[in-house]
């Protein structure tokens, strides 16, 4: 390629414009596909209040509320509301541990973690937020189940 740019150059502006074209066009995506999921749950407004909804279901629910024991709501909504904020495109950063070192000594099963999930689609649903959104966000969250669930 060196060859032929130096042996045409007057290509070299116009091949480098259609390089930098396709690769706009082809997939990087833009800021606002990027951000249409953390949008469609309602911006940081309605992330906080699904994650409201999630946690105060998960400190009453008999399924998995022991598992919350000495856990102080208030920072834990904060911590979920910037990780679920980031997955979704949007402008927070999760600056919290990872999620293997937060549940490695909960002894969490896939019944606690469905339970969990359960109470997230009741928060989102109580938000009237769409199902085919809920599934996007679940789908972002799925792949933590190898992280949390430990026994």
């Amino acid at each position: 390629m060196t060859r032929i740019v130096r042996a045409i150059p007057s290509l070299a502006l116009p091949l480098h414009a259609a390089i930098v074209a396709l690769a706009l066009l082809s997939g990087a995506p833009s800021r606002a596909a990027e951000d249409a999921l953390f949008q469609a749950l309602g911006g940081d407004a309605g992330i906080t209040r699904i994650v409201d909804g999630l946690i105060d279901r998960a400190y009453v629910d008999d399924r998995i509320k022991a598992k919350f024991d000495g856990v102080k709501p208030e920072p834990l909504k904060e911590s979920i509301r910037k990780q679920i904020c980031q997955l979704s495109g949007g402008p927070c950063v999760y600056d919290g541990e990872t999620m293997k070192n937060s549940h490695a000594q909960l002894a969490l099963t896939k019944a606690d973690f469905n339970a969990l999930v359960e109470d997230l689609q009741a928060a989102m649903d109580e938000q009237k937020v769409p199902f085919t959104v809920q599934n996007k966000l679940l789908a972002l969250l799925a792949p933590m189940h190898r992280d949390i669930i430990t026994r």
